[in-house]
């Protein structure tokens, strides 16, 4: 019989070793994606624009390096873009307070499931330092291409699919046709 909690967890095996994530874990990624689009629709109305996660590291650096050379950021229309009329606290710019709010939310989230702890989710074949450069080379990589697509997955992808922007969309089929592309030379290091 359904139960109202299988859609915010899926169901938990009692064979699995104490300690050790398992689906149950995690929250239903169906109930997520419909609780995501109710958020992004929540900030179309109050705000009047939609999510981004690029833009408040952007600002935060543009801020920082004002701070340490005024000229260094008088000089390029960068860093210009994210200071605005002139603004040098980070913290007038609200996408700061959503990603905050993502990071505090995440923990809470992971605290209340039961998954709140350090652990390097990694497969059989490969050491935690070879993880650990991977995820950076990655995240790097990452933010260079959200930077040249002038938008992260969150504002490009989320935020202009929404709003039905071609860019937003060939980004998103760019983003999974390549991950699923290059999954198939890294899967060994997860199986």
């Amino acid at each position: 019989m359904f139960k109202f909690k299988d859609w915010f967890h899926h169901h938990h095996h009692d064979n699995v070793r104490k300690g050790e994530l398992t689906p149950y874990h995690y929250t239903n990624p169906y109930l997520i994606g419909i609780l995501l689009g109710i958020v992004l629709l929540a900030t179309f109305v109050i705000m009047g624009r939609g999510l981004g996660a690029s833009s408040p590291l952007s600002t935060v650096v543009a801020v920082t390096v004002n701070a340490v050379s005024p000229e260094t950021t008088q000089n390029n229309s960068f860093f210009l873009g994210y200071l605005g009329d002139g603004e040098t606290n980070p913290f007038k710019n609200w996408l700061v307070f959503q990603v905050l709010g993502v990071i505090v939310g995440g923990f809470i989230s992971g605290a209340i499931a039961g998954r709140a702890r350090f652990i390097v989710s990694k497969g059989p074949r490969i050491s935690n330092n070879k993880r650990f450069l991977f995820a950076f080379i990655g995240g790097t990589l990452m933010g260079f291409g959200a930077k040249m697509a002038r938008g992260c997955t969150s504002g490009q992808g989320l935020t202009g699919g929404a709003l039905l922007s071609l860019g937003g969309w060939v980004f998103m089929i760019a983003t999974f046709a390549g991950a699923y592309a290059f999954a198939y030379f890294v899967r060994r290091q997860w199986t």
